[in-house]
């Protein structure tokens, strides 16, 4: 009897390296499971799960028991950065004062022209405008001619030479607009509203020359009845579109001021331009 029992020992010693065996391989395969599961894990998520648990272990502290206690996570606010207001672009001071300038000039010429031409603006025939790029002088132009004809009339000569007093000084540019109304025109001198506009607005611009106004500042042009003010289908509408429009421009030119310029009595333009009318005895 006691021959078996020792026989049972020695059996079951013989088989306890099993038992070692299998928890080596259970571990050995729970290692490369880590291992794999390791190689595939998304970067982000893992660096999420590795602050939580580096938190977690921060927060474990041991009371005076030897108990473990679990700290609640410490949130740490960061103060908002505080916002710098966005960066305004340098003004030129030299640039800006040069701005102030030109525009005080511009609005003491319109009241200048304004203060000349007072009958006129206050009957409605003349219509001083100011705007972003200078100033608009529109003179209806049955103050300045007669119907169909290009030459100036004595009171049209005394309010244009007025203003002439007032452009020559200066050296903004300046263009004169001769505009119709949408009635055909069909004479010997004016074979379409074209040629009409465009000598109105040449007779023009040639008495600002003989007015001290330089030339090399002067633009003559004709627009015929292409840009209307008012409906040419009423008589009223038509008187509104023929007009003249003085446009002083608010850049000023870089040539140099000269003395008063008049056209060579040999020059082409004369040829088509009607002759000036006679200087009064105040001239």
């Amino acid at each position: 009897m006691r021959r078996r029992r020792k026989l049972d020992e020695e059996h079951d010693n013989q088989e306890r390296w099993l038992v070692s065996y299998a928890d080596f391989i259970t571990l050995l395969f729970a290692f490369f499971v880590v291992m794999y599961s390791l190689s595939s894990i998304n970067e982000g998520k893992y660096r999420v799960l590795s602050d939580s648990l580096v938190q977690a272990f921060r927060n474990v502290t041991i009371n005076d028991s030897g108990e473990q206690i679990v700290l609640p996570p410490v949130t740490v606010v960061t103060p908002p950065r505080p916002i710098s207001p966005p960066a305004t672009p340098a003004v030129d001071e030299e640039a800006e004062s040069r701005r102030r300038a030109t525009a005080q000039r511009m609005r003491s010429m319109a009241d200048e022209i304004r203060r000349v031409l007072s009958p006129l603006t206050q009957a409605g025939q003349v219509n001083v405008t100011e705007g972003a790029f200078g100033v608009s002088v529109e003179i209806n132009a049955s103050l300045l001619f007669s119907p169909g004809e290009a030459s100036l009339g004595p009171p049209a000569v005394a309010a244009l030479q007025a203003v002439a007093q007032v452009l020559a000084p200066a050296e903004f540019p300046i263009t004169v607009e001769g505009h119709t109304d949408a009635l055909p025109i069909s004479t010997f001198r004016f074979p379409s509203n074209w040629e009409l506009s465009a000598v109105r607005a040449s007779t023009v611009a040639r008495l600002f020359i003989d007015n001290g106004v330089r030339a090399d500042r002067l633009t003559a042009a004709g627009y015929a009845d292409q840009r209307p003010v008012a409906d040419n289908a009423s008589e009223e509408g038509r008187g509104r579109n023929r007009r003249v429009t003085i446009l002083i421009e608010s850049r000023a030119t870089d040539a140099t001021p000269a003395g008063p310029t008049s056209i060579p009595a040999d020059d082409p333009i004369r040829s088509i331009l009607p002759p000036p009318p006679p200087a009064s005895a105040e001239d």
